[in-house]
């Protein structure tokens, strides 16, 4: 049996109410079809379908094309496999933003941290190689005010709290802080209308789920699948240098140490 060939609406499979009012290609599902002169619009709830039948000609092409959105593309894969590297050259490109997720994580909190945390910038411990108080006043490279600063503690918000113990453990982050971060990139401008390349984002099942449950869709994922010995190979050699440069360090820190226990002494 030949089967008729259906007429699909201005939007095809993606849902006319989510481009309308979120700018957003978000498929839509077969059971939450609709008919309007003799074309199908597939929507992506229920609710949205109502929506669409109350007052169909909002939704619809007149005199020109729908404008689509721009292209939003999520870039993910393991540390190591070129993702940021990747990234950069699609988002020059193709003229989007490049948003690199944990980076980004990184400075809102930077203000308060005044370092990078996580497992990778652990071993840059600034505080392994702080000058003892009691030597304190003799090193002139110290002065009274960066001791008052270093002293102080600054409190983090319980949001950067959460950040903080993502980066660190990679505790999930929970809605409330993601609503504060993620909508921004779909919804308000720049980003808005130029589109962008998300790299590292969503790392887990229940950030996808949250993606889908706002509303945001990404028109692309791309999965970078590396070698374990390409990666070896890449991060191998930077790692080395920086565990050199931290040895060089430690030895200036205790030549130094050194030097001022000898001045104490004279």
């Amino acid at each position: 049996i030949k089967q008729k060939k259906r007429l699909m609406g201005d939007t095809n499979h993606f849902c006319p109410v989510s481009l309308k009012e979120n700018f957003v290609l978000y498929p839509g599902l077969q059971e939450h079809a609709a008919k309007y002169k003799e074309k199908i619009y597939y929507f992506s709830s229920s609710e949205y379908r109502d929506k669409f039948l109350k007052n169909p000609e909002e939704y619809v092409a007149h005199n020109e094309p729908l404008k689509a959105p721009p292209l939003r593309v999520c870039l993910l894969g393991i540390h190591g496999a070129g993702k940021t590297t990747c990234a950069r050259q699609i988002a020059n490109k193709l003229g989007i933003f490049h948003i690199q997720f944990e980076e980004y994580l990184q400075e809102l909190i930077l203000p308060k941290t005044k370092r990078k945390v996580g497992p990778s910038f652990d071993e840059d411990h600034e505080d392994d190689n702080k000058i003892p108080e009691e030597l304190e006043d003799f090193s002139q490279t110290v002065t009274k005010t960066e001791t008052e600063k270093s002293k102080r503690e600054v409190k983090l918000t319980d949001e950067e709290e959460a950040i903080k113990a993502n980066l660190m453990d990679t505790m999930e982050l929970p809605p409330e802080v993601l609503d504060k971060i993620i909508p921004d990139w779909w919804k308000k401008e720049p980003f808005r209308s130029t589109g962008f390349i998300l790299d590292g984002f969503p790392r887990t099942s229940d950030e996808a789920i949250y993606l889908s449950e706002q509303g945001l869709c990404p028109d692309v994922v791309v999965y970078i699948q590396v070698e374990e010995d390409d990666i070896l190979n890449r991060l191998f050699r930077p790692r080395l240098e920086r565990w050199k440069d931290r040895q060089r360090k430690k030895k200036e820190y205790k030549k130094k140490l050194k030097e001022l226990k000898a001045k104490k002494r004279v």
